[in-house]
């Protein structure tokens, strides 16, 4: 005989699919989580980036830490958002939050990340590095032509594989820390997100582009507003597609 209250069901991962013109509400209210809270959020950003810069500056071990726990601080700015659109004051203790529950989980998908992109670096080198060795090869200015085919299409190649690798880590912080969905279960489920909605995302990425040309314009500030712009919109997506707020 069941118990009751009945547990609630566990989170499908279950997505449906949003107009192109969302993109723009997403970017919009990403924009507005940064306005409520300005100056908290230069905080979180300047903090985030300074970590980010101490660890890439350790040989091989900081590279490592600061791919497998890029998840772990992007739960953290996630749960910084959502207590922002609650009506409450962000704190730079919220960037620690993917280190107090399913923090296992959320390194997974960092390691996922680290594998993929390790993948496509092999793939781009045995095309990169083909047509280097053949242009040596062939010599004079027919040589330089192989060369430099091989390495722009090892770039274009590897440009084309990164797109499946992030449609499945875009949503999967999101997912494993609000959601406590397995690593692969996320993965999945933020790769048919993605998949389904093309169109808003491809709007999405064109704008972030150019944001990004601009944010790095004055010394790389801008980055400190486009970060938890990105990280709300990143937010109001997740709600948008997977909970249909």
């Amino acid at each position: 005989m069941d118990e009751f209250p009945l547990a609630a069901p566990a989170f499908s991962g279950d997505s449906r699919t949003v107009d192109a013109g969302n993109a723009f509400d997403w970017l919009r209210q990403g924009w507005a989580v940064f306005m409520a809270q300005p100056g908290q959020w230069l905080i979180l950003s300047l903090l985030l980036l300074v970590m980010m810069l101490g660890l890439s500056i350790v040989p091989l071990i900081g590279t490592l830490a600061g791919n497998l726990l890029t998840p772990v601080f992007l739960a953290g700015l996630l749960h910084a958002c959502r207590r922002t659109l609650n009506g409450e004051t962000p704190e730079a203790g919220d960037l620690f939050a993917g280190f107090k529950a399913n923090t296992g989980n959320l390194v997974i998908i960092g390691l996922f990340y680290m594998l993929g992109m390790f993948c496509i670096f092999l793939v781009g080198l045995a095309i990169g590095g083909g047509g280097l060795v053949g242009g040596m090869m062939a010599g004079s200015m027919l040589g330089a032509g192989v060369a430099f085919g091989g390495v722009a299409l090892a770039m274009l190649l590897s440009l084309v594989l990164s797109v499946p690798l992030f449609m499945a880590l875009w949503f999967a912080p999101a997912l494993v820390y609000f959601n406590r969905m397995a690593p692969v279960e996320a993965l999945k489920a933020s790769f048919g997100a993605c998949a389904k909605n093309t169109l808003p995302f491809l709007v999405y990425g064109l704008i972030v582009l150019i944001l990004t040309f601009f944010a790095a314009l004055p010394l790389f500030l801008g980055f400190l507003v486009l970060l938890p712009v990105i990280a709300g919109s990143v937010y109001v997506s997740y709600r948008d597609i997977f909970l249909a707020d």
